[in-house]
């Protein structure tokens, strides 16, 4: 509960701002590829290494991941397509008023505070399981 700052790459991926071609799936719905910077199609990307002469080591998939000098990718990321969410301008408020949501509910007014009460113990979480 100490982060202050997350990764939203799959959450961001559908806006009209985030990298990737719309298509139309077999369903009739509007959506966006995406890859997770782990996936195989990511790490091996020859344009992700800005076409150097071995893209592969200077690609920031397989940077992250040190995978540079292995002749085996192993997948830490995903690619598939997810649904258009229009422009980031009208969906981060959504996320803005779901987060704010969430504290009220915890009983805190904002993250600060969220961290303070988990450091002090004023604010637990319980673990819940389903057996």
């Amino acid at each position: 509960m100490g982060a202050s700052t997350v990764m939203m790459g799959g959450l961001l991926a559908g806006t009209t701002e985030s990298p990737g071609e719309y298509y139309v799936s077999n369903e009739g719905q509007l959506v966006k590829a995406y890859r997770g910077m782990g996936s195989i199609a990511a790490m091996e990307d020859k344009k992700a290494g800005n076409g150097a002469k071995d893209s592969k080591a200077s690609n920031a998939g397989t940077a992250r991941y040190f995978s540079e000098k292995s002749n085996v990718l192993v997948a830490q990321g995903v690619a598939g397509s997810v649904l258009d969410r229009g422009s980031v301008t009208k969906f981060i408020p959504y996320l803005v008023a779901g987060v704010q949501h969430s504290l009220q509910d915890i009983g805190v007014k904002s993250l600060a505070a969220l961290h303070d009460g988990v450091n002090n113990g004023t604010v637990r979480f319980e673990m819940r399981s389903a057996s």
